[in-house]
Formats: structure tokens, C-alpha cells, sequence
């Protein structure tokens, strides 16, 4: 199958991309089992006391004084950062009605951390302002490119629409916006489609989570409500992978009586590993035909393992979530039916940590033992420079 609109070919068979789930080659593939530490959730809360002088209000706004929730993680420097999602208290007492912002918070352990007074990425007068003022910025997740580039996904918001935006940075801190993941896509086929949750493929390398290139480009798993996938040359302008009839193929759906039964969306950045490329994400439970077990409507995270040789192709998922609602701070909040929103991944002192979002209102962490194997064998990987193109 050729990707659309004169790009490369993407080394895939249309008969092999739509091809159901099979059985995983062998047990063990999954990160985990998590735990949650004996102390220090959660790791982010609200502080109404923080004040940032906004350069669209230009007036001061109290900007994390609701929720603090929905993490992104790199580790930078011998520590863990986070850019945590911040919604202020201007706006309607509703989900989606006040302005997000990222704000910066740093750990020396992975659970105590020490956060910036200021938002480091925001809604501002600049190419993006119509597409993220007033709801702002949401739901970031984080790779590094083989440079040290960082290269951001997230959610423009303007409370009319949303897109998967994409913004670089040499330091987590100061950031060029390019526009949406999709703007150019296919001659613009894309550019007024509604979507969100993107996490691009990796590859632990040195302790460092690198956006892994696999058969001569980079990948993304993109979307909520059903998974796609689209890929890359340059990590920020992106093509959603089409089926023969032109549309953006879907690798993960809703399965009934599950925990991931109505709405599954992608979590933090998959992993290549050498059993597949294992996708942590999240699923919403439906009322009717969703799982027993579970509240209606409560978002638990699931782990699903795709072939590395054929990203499209899914090859196993787990059967119950591995990280749900349990705590008082994960059931009750913002999102009245509870969540544990995964969207940060890093390996850290030998473990895994994963931060999550709790019930859209703080931040908090689970961990891991390094068990399943991480290290791609027969994969080759083509580490290539980093090139800054932008749409301004």
C-alpha cells in the first residue's frame, strides 16, 4: 500500500494492516505489573496561590488554582519533568470550560517534585491563537528525537474544535508551535477533522525514550474512540495510514464487556520493544455492554501489543485493565465517574514510572520493575537528524 499525496511508500500490504488481533508470540509482553508507592500520591495538586500574567487577558489569572491533571514525563538532567495540564478558574463550573495550560514541575525521585510559578507552554498572541483561545492547551505526551529535540503533541482547544497540535523544544521550557500534527496531510483532506490523543513511537535507548525509526520513518498512534495510526518524516508534519477506500485505518477498537468497551483512546508515547511495539491506553467503560466490574463511564488503562515489523497490526491486548480507579483521589473529582488517564512514561532508577491523570483533577504515579524486554533485536533502527520545519 502507498501512503497518499506523493510521499514514500509505507512498506505495508493492505490485506496484513487490516488483519484482526492474533494470539501475542509469547506471554511477558506487557509493562508492569504497576504499584503505586507506599507514599506520595498525589503527585500534583491544584494551587489556587500561583498567578500568571496572561498575554491574551493581559491580567493576572489564578492558573492551576481547579485542576492539575493528564501528565506528560521525559527524564531531563538526572530527574523526571512533567508538563502537567492546568485549568484556572475563569469560565463555566464544567469539563472542557476553563482555560488549560501547561506548567513545568521537576523530580529528583519521580514522586516529590518542585513546579515552575509559570506556565511553560500556553495559549498566547502568536499563529495558534485561534485554534487554542479560549479553552488552551491539553493532554500533552512527550518524545525526545535522536538530536535531543523535544517534540510535543497535544490538544488545541479553542472550545469550537480540536486537533492534535505539535510544538518543539531544546529545553522543556521555551517552545516554536507548528500547527496541527494534520494541516498539510493529503492536500488539506485533513485539516478540519477533529482529533486528539497522539503518542509517537519510541525506543528505550540509555535510559532515554527516543522516537524510534522504523522502516525508514517515524509512527504515531493517534485518536479516541477508535486508535489510528500516521507517520512521519520529520516528526511534525504527519499523514494519517489509509485503507483502500481512502480512510484513516483503525487498529484498536471497542471491545464489549471490557473495560475499553466505549472509547479507546491512545495513551503516553508507545514503546518498541522486542516483542512488538507495546501501546499503553485508555479505555472508557460503556454502560450497557461494558464490564461488570467496573463503574459506567469510568476511564480505565489497558496495554496492547502491535507488530514492530507492521505497526498496523495488532497482535494482543490485555483482558483486564492494568492500572483503574481504586483510591478516593482517582474516583472522585472533575470527572464524577472516576479515571486513571495514563500520558506520561519514563524509565527511571531501573523502573518504570507512569503518571496519570485522576479523575480530571491531579496528577499521580504508579511503578514498575523493568521485566518485559525493552531492546529491540531485530528491528533496525536509522537514527536520523532532527530538521526544524514550522508552518509560521
Amino acid at each position: 500500500m502507498s501512503i497518499r499525496g506523493g510521499r514514500a511508500p509505507v512498506l505495508l500490504m493492505l490485506a496484513t494492516l487490516l488483519a484482526g488481533a492474533q494470539q501475542a508470540p509469547q506471554n511477558g509482553w506487557e509493562i508492569g505489573p504497576f504499584s503505586r508507592p507506599a507514599s506520595g500520591n498525589p503527585v500534583i495538586v491544584p494551587n489556587p496561590a500561583s498567578l500568571f500574567q496572561d498575554p491574551i487577558r493581559n491580567a493576572p489569572v489564578h492558573w492551576e488554582a481547579l485542576h492539575t491533571f493528564n501528565p506528560a514525563a521525559a527524564v531531563r538532567n538526572g530527574k523526571v519533568v512533567l508538563l502537567y495540564r492546568a485549568e484556572d478558574n475563569t469560565g463555566a463550573m464544567q469539563i472542557g470550560m476553563h482555560t488549560s495550560r501547561l506548567g513545568l514541575a521537576e523530580s529528583s525521585d519521580g514522586i516529590h517534585f518542585a513546579r515552575r510559578a509559570a506556565p511553560v507552554f500556553y495559549p498566547a498572541e502568536d499563529s495558534q491563537e485561534a485554534r487554542e483561545w479560549p479553552g488552551g492547551v491539553e493532554d500533552p505526551r512527550i518524545v525526545e528525537a535522536e538530536d535531543g529535540t523535544y517534540v510535543l503533541t497535544y490538544t488545541q482547544w479553542n472550545r469550537k474544535t480540536y486537533s492534535v497540535g505539535i510544538a518543539t523544544s531544546p529545553d522543556l521550557e521555551h517552545w516554536v508551535k507548528h500547527g496541527p500534527a494534520f494541516l498539510d496531510a493529503q492536500g488539506g483532506k485533513y485539516a478540519h477533522l477533529r482529533y486528539k490523543s497522539a503518542g509517537i513511537v519510541t525506543v528505550l535507548r540509555d535510559g532515554r525514550l527516543i522516537a524510534a525509526h522504523i522502516g525508514g520513518r517515524y509512527w504515531m498512534y493517534w485518536g479516541e474512540g477508535a486508535i489510528h495510526l500516521a507517520t512521519s518524516e520529520d516528526l511534525i508534519h504527519w499523514i494519517p495510514v489509509e485503507d483502500a477506500r481512502g480512510e484513516a485505518i483503525e487498529v484498536l477498537r471497542p471491545r464489549p464487556g471490557h473495560f475499553d468497551s466505549a472509547f479507546p483512546e491512545t495513551g503516553p508515547p508507545p514503546l518498541l520493544t522486542s516483542r512488538g511495539i507495546v501501546l499503553i491506553y485508555n479505555g472508557k467503560n460503556a454502560g450497557p455492554g461494558g464490564d461488570p466490574k467496573l463503574p459506567p463511564n469510568t476511564y480505565a488503562a489497558g496495554e496492547a501489543l502491535f507488530d514492530a515489523q507492521n505497526p498496523a497490526r495488532l497482535l494482543a491486548r490485555t483482558e483486564n485493565p492494568v492500572l483503574e480507579p481504586t483510591m478516593p483521589y482517582e474516583k472522585t473529582g472533575q470527572y464524577a465517574a472516576g479515571t486513571t488517564f495514563a500520558e506520561g512514561l519514563v524509565y527511571f532508577h531501573s523502573h518504570w514510572f507512569l503518571y496519570y491523570g485522576c479523575a480530571d483533577s491531579l496528577v499521580a504515579v504508579v511503578t514498575a520493575p523493568q521485566t518485559a524486554p525493552t531492546q529491540p533485536e531485530s528491528h533496525k533502527l536509522q537514527a536520523v537528524c532532527f530538521r526544524h520545519r514550522s508552518h509560521d
